[in-house]
């Protein structure tokens, strides 16, 4: 029974109806297009890997000629990962980079272990303040490592720390890197590449891998396993999913606008053009690529920025429930951002497929996707509450939508596994696929809760930093 006449049931009836129609469409749809992007990923990535067996690699690379790079890791409390971090860093494969550890004012001791494990002393270099930043207050060499420079500066977040980074840099190529990050030997071989290949590359990206469960020494990533919680199981999906498939999707029509900041490479003459990383923005990886393709698109400039699918660096997912929420309401802050920031760019014509099609779909797909979501419970409550439930239309919502998201988890591993074999033995495949049908009840809705989250914060204008994320350590 309900407290409503007939008149205004007849004038409700058709709107929940047609609300009903367009969410269960919209989620078909978005879920199908998430599906196409694999299929089309997995054929780019084919044809990646032919091309690059036929080069030889190392001995095209590891010359004198290779582009030197400087690798930027901006640091805050990270006392429990950095030296194993620095160590993989030191141990990676190419002839010139230096490595630029920028301490943002840790209240830990992150620069006491840097200072004692890798024997540095205090120099007086000489630098260009190209981009703004916070004060340094010292800047530290190695002596054992003649390629390890450490900045101490006063903290001002992570985009004023890689500007700092920049200023300091030697090279001509920038590599962002977290700091709890551990990267493959090769890594730097293998995402220079496009810069070698095209000389119109601007930037590029490569894949992150969860390193809960792995075994790491000394820097390395000796055996690869799953972490042992469910939590850090489905965020293994999650990553397959949005590197092999999205990423590389929206890389092939030079459409995409997000390189993770763990693990991003970029000429730093264009950074350094467009004013470098805007300090106080929470997503500032993306904010950056999204200015990149500003710029350079009203300047009508051929450019490329490229996605790398075998480079891979390894970081330290949250396996806390708390935590992971500060990340993903982090996030989404971020995210709505950089898009809402750049809003001309929306289906405008001057910013070719990016203002076109990719903007739109991250920004109804990925930014308000979350809401639409709510606004779909909430129509069934109320359709149910009326007895207006059209039950062919809720189950085929059902339906379409977990088996669409239980495909595109499964394709996701199986693409993995056919592709580079990261997870050696068949259990953690045979794990991770069964997994695919519960992530769908259990892990999705909790992060888009949290996205949801987010968006509110975006919205009453809570301003948020790194936030505090717990490191267990490797």
């Amino acid at each position: 029974m309900t407290y409503f006449d007939q008149n205004t049931l007849d004038i409700l009836y058709p709107f929940i109806r047609t609300t009903n129609y367009f969410i269960t469409g919209y989620f078909v749809f978005i879920n199908i297009v998430y599906i196409l992007m694999l299929l089309i990923a997995f054929n780019a990535i084919k044809k990646y890997s032919q091309h690059v067996q036929s080069l030889e690699m190392k001995n095209l690379f590891l010359s004198p000629f290779a582009k030197p790079i400087s690798l930027l890791v901006p640091a805050y409390n990270e006392q429990s990962t950095i030296v194993g971090s620095l160590k993989s860093i030191l141990q990676l494969q190419y002839p010139t980079y230096e490595i630029i550890l920028i301490n943002d004012g840790s209240s830990d001791n992150t620069l006491e272990q840097v200072l004692k494990s890798f024997d540095l002393v205090r120099t007086k270099n000489v630098f260009r303040n190209q981009l703004p930043s916070q004060d340094i207050k010292a800047i530290y060499e190695s002596t054992t490592y003649s390629n390890l420079t450490v900045v101490d500066k006063v903290n001002g977040g992570k985009a004023d720390a890689l500007n700092a980074g920049i200023n300091i840099s030697k090279y001509p190529l920038i590599c962002s890197l977290d700091a709890d990050s551990v990267l493959e030997p090769d890594v730097l071989v293998k995402i220079v590449r496009p810069f070698v290949e095209d000389h119109t590359t601007v930037a590029a990206g490569g894949s992150i891998r969860i390193a809960n469960g792995c075994e790491i020494f000394s820097g390395r990533v000796n055996k690869i396993g799953l972490p042992k919680s469910l939590l850090g199981k489905f965020q293994i999906m999650e990553y397959l999913r949005a590197f092999l498939a999205g990423r590389m999707a929206f890389s092939l029509i030079n459409g995409l606008i997000i390189i993770s900041g763990a693990f991003g490479i970029f000429k730093k003459s264009t950074v350094v053009e467009i004013g470098g990383y805007r300090a106080g923005s929470v997503g500032e990886d993306m904010e950056l690529v999204m200015r990149m393709h500003a710029r350079l698109r009203e300047k009508k400039e051929p450019y490329n920025i490229t996605f790398i699918p075998d480079p891979v660096c390894w970081t330290e997912a949250p396996e806390d429930i708390k935590v992971l929420g500060l990340q993903r309401t982090r996030w989404q802050r971020g995210l709505l951002e950089s898009l809402l920031g750049h809003k001309k760019m929306l289906f405008n014509p001057k910013y070719g497929i990016v203002g076109l099609v990719v903007y739109p779909f991250f920004l109804f797909a990925e930014g308000f996707g979350p809401i639409l979501e709510l606004l779909g419970f909430l129509v069934f409550f109320v359709s149910w509450y009326f007895d207006m439930v059209a039950y062919p239309l809720v189950y085929l919502f059902i339906l379409a939508t977990i088996v669409l998201n239980i495909l595109l988890s499964i394709g996701s591993v199986i693409f993995e596994e056919m592709t580079y074999q990261r997870y050696p033995k068949t259990s953690m495949i045979v794990t991770l696929i069964g997994l695919s049908f519960v992530e769908i009840l259990v892990y999705r809705p909790v992060t888009s809760w949290y996205r949801i989250v987010g968006i509110f914060q975006y919205v009453t204008g809570k301003k948020g930093g790194w936030g505090k994320m717990v490191r267990k350590g490797f």
